[in-house]
């Protein structure tokens, strides 16, 4: 069964929604900052993305473009003014960003209360990824079980999860996540040995991988359930996850197509976390 990225993310909408109305009642309006290096395709339209929806629930989405050749000296000024401003709750700094930009200086500096995106160590904010990836099983849990939300986690601790990357902007806090939840997944790499057979015994593969056909439909077993977080694109620009639906339907019992999988989730969840960012920085 496809799992309706956009319809859960359209569900947490109406509840930010209603968050923002409270907020506007005291003339607060949750106010986000995008800094945006050079013209990556992907970039962009991810901006893109979170301006139309910023828009559509009544937030303010502020974009700061820098060209390529900016320096960290440069972005370390902006974020100083960002940090310093009432009216910005959020900063979110674009990733990737070109080489001679130091990226840890640069997290370290946002203040821990406005990084939303969870990079500094002591922002109280997880990753929206693994949110949105937490937010996908809590679905399927309530979709294929009788029990109440609150069994979620006793759940997924009796599942097999088979997590294929671990890099820092996908698997990586992925993994960090569920230890959280005291969920351990066995964890694929290029260097790990037969994974094919690994994987034939997952009860959950999340892919982070970012290359097509990464997950064949020979090494799944009936009834997994298929999480695609990487993307790459196609000879004419077209989305695709680590797996070829087509191939999978009939052999998982639930997965997230691409696009409209993760990815609207995820830009959910960053506005849940400007929300609490904001709720958090105006209180009376």
């Amino acid at each position: 069964m496809k799992l309706d990225g956009r319809g859960i993310a359209d569900t947490l909408y109406t509840e930010l929604k209603e968050r923002i109305k409270k907020l506007k009642k005291k003339n607060i309006t949750p106010h986000l900052v995008v800094l945006l290096v050079g013209e990556n395709p992907a970039s962009v339209a991810y901006v893109t993305q979170k301006q139309k929806k910023g828009e559509e629930i009544g937030a303010k989405v502020t974009v700061l473009k820098y060209k390529t050749s900016v320096t960290t000296e440069e972005l370390e000024e902006k974020v100083k003014l960002l940090n310093n401003d009432p009216f910005v709750h959020g900063i979110l700094i674009q990733r990737p960003l070109p080489e001679q930009i130091d990226v840890e200086k640069l997290e370290l500096l946002t203040d821990p209360q406005k990084d939303i995106d969870g990079f500094h160590p002591d922002s109280p904010y997880t990753l929206p990824l693994p949110l949105a990836v937490k937010k996908i099983l809590e679905e399927v849990h309530s979709l294929t079980t009788k029990q109440k939300p609150s069994e979620f986690k006793k759940w997924l601790s009796k599942q097999t999860i088979v997590l294929l990357g671990k890099g820092p902007t996908g698997g990586g806090p992925i993994i960090e996540y569920f230890k959280k939840l005291a969920v351990t997944p066995t964890v694929i790499d290029s260097k790990t040995k037969e994974p094919e057979k690994i994987m034939k015994q997952a009860d959950i593969i999340i892919s982070a991988v970012g290359r097509k056909n990464t997950v064949k439909a020979e090494n799944i077993k009936q009834e997994a359930i298929l999480i695609s977080v990487g993307i790459n694109r196609d000879e004419n620009n077209k989305l695709h996850g680590d797996y070829d639906v087509s191939q999978i339907e009939n052999i998982a019992s639930y997965y997230t197509p691409t696009p409209g999988g993760v990815g609207p989730i995820n830009v959910a969840m960053l506005w849940e976390n400007l929300l609490t960012a904001t709720e958090r920085q105006t209180q009376n």
